[in-house]
């Protein structure tokens, strides 16, 4: 393969065209990826509906792929690190449309989960689109551009706004699939017209061509401020997934509001906690990532705290906006310490830090779920205070030691 040009080097602080195209094409990409990561929690509560599922079953169905696009993070960052983001970006969307196009033809509930891993591959793009950056945009400029790239989280408003209305409106019996089947058809659709575009219109990039031991490339991996760093994005990231994925059942469970107004108001909790990533990476190239990451913590846990009672509908609206204003900023600053802690591994790195964030994101629904007998209606936001007041703890005791050590991150 010929290469027209090389990425940027880390050093400099400008942004080319080129780089500019990369960000642009990469946020675009994952704001698509991620609304068909998420798409199970609207569709699958008509699917509940048409297969009698139970409580478990569902949950069961909107977390699976979630599990995929999280285990599937780290491995994904190293081959985008030594092959290229483009290419790894390419091959991740047409596989995630081969599943989410297979998805609109079945109606069994093994065929549903089966496909349902598949599709989770558009999980990974996060991990395929953060080394794609990283390639190409200076480390002092990373929070900005990681932080608009991330923005791409507010894909799971489209499917919570759009989904429910083309249930709707296209019955079944036309020559698409029709139903909540219409969904994933149009994802798949959308998501073959895209990786067109992006082979056309983005610069090619070679990745890191100089071969590399697995081992050297794992190494970053045996550091304890790597996990660190994994178990504060499973408070920013994973719970995020985990409320995306909950909210609309909770709303239409809890407060007996319809199916279309569940994902309104679920769209109003993931904007502030996706618009605002871009702004937390502004304020973390600018005040620096600790100082934004504890803001970030301070806010969840006031959001937090009193969402564990029962609370009228309009409080909790504004909670969880609360809540998802912290999850949006620290999301941002989470991954510029990343950036600036590990510049030249944000593939493998940002890979795991990934991984992690996204496993949170499947094993708290069904922790949410196992225990509501016992904590009751709100057992989600207790579970959630609870791992967001221990991972607080953690960062700011390690903060604290780094400073009293002296240490600051070297950009590359």
């Amino acid at each position: 393969m010929t290469h027209t040009s090389a990425p940027v080097p880390a050093s400099s602080a400008s942004l080319t065209p080129e780089a500019r195209r990369v960000v642009t094409a990469s946020t675009l990409g994952f704001t698509l990826m991620f609304a068909v990561w998420v798409m199970f929690a609207i569709v699958g509560l008509p699917i509940r509906k048409q297969l009698g599922l139970s409580d478990a079953q569902f949950t069961l169905l909107t977390a699976i792929p979630v599990l995929t696009g999280s285990l599937l993070r780290l491995p994904t960052g190293i081959l985008a690190a030594r092959f290229g983001g483009k290419a790894t970006f390419t091959v991740v969307t047409l596989l995630t449309a081969a599943f989410s196009l297979a998805l609109a033809f079945v109606n069994t509930y093994p065929a549903l989960l089966t496909l349902a891993l598949g599709v989770g591959l558009a999980g990974v793009s996060f991990a395929a689109g953060n080394a794609w950056i990283a390639q190409w945009v200076p480390t002092a400029r990373q929070g900005l551009a990681l932080g608009t790239f991330g923005a791409g989280n507010a894909g799971a408003s489209i499917t919570k706004l759009i989904a429910p209305l083309l249930i709707t409106l296209v019955p079944a019996g036309l020559l698409v699939p029709g139903g909540w089947h219409f969904v994933p058809f149009l994802f798949g659709v959308l998501l073959l017209a895209y990786a067109l575009g992006l082979h056309l219109l983005t610069p090619t990039d070679q990745g890191n061509v100089t071969p590399r031991p697995l081992t050297e490339w794992l190494r970053p991996l045996t550091q304890a401020q790597v996990w660190r760093f994994g178990l504060y994005y499973l408070v920013f990231f994973g719970a995020y997934v985990a409320l995306s994925l909950f909210l609309p059942k909770y709303y239409v469970d809890h407060y007996g509001v319809p199916l279309a107004e569940a994902g309104l108001l679920t769209a109003l909790f993931i904007f502030p906690a996706s618009l605002l990533r871009p702004l937390g990476g502004y304020l973390s190239d600018q005040f620096g990532p600790r100082s934004v990451t504890v803001a970030s913590f301070a806010v969840m846990l006031l959001g937090l705290l009193p969402l564990t009672r029962e609370l009228p509908l309009s409080t909790f609206l504004m909670l969880s906006t609360v809540v998802g204003v912290g999850m949006g900023v620290g999301k941002a600053s989470t991954y510029t310490l990343v950036a600036q802690w590990y510049p030249g591994q944000m593939g493998v790195v940002g890979g795991l830090v990934g991984m992690l964030g996204g496993l949170g994101g499947f094993f708290l629904p069904l922790v949410f779920a196992a225990m509501k007998p016992t904590l009751g209606a709100q057992a989600a936001f207790t579970v959630l205070l609870t791992v967001s007041a221990f991972s607080t703890l953690v960062f700011v005791a390690s903060m604290l030691r780094l400073r009293a050590l002296g240490r600051r991150p070297n950009f590359a």
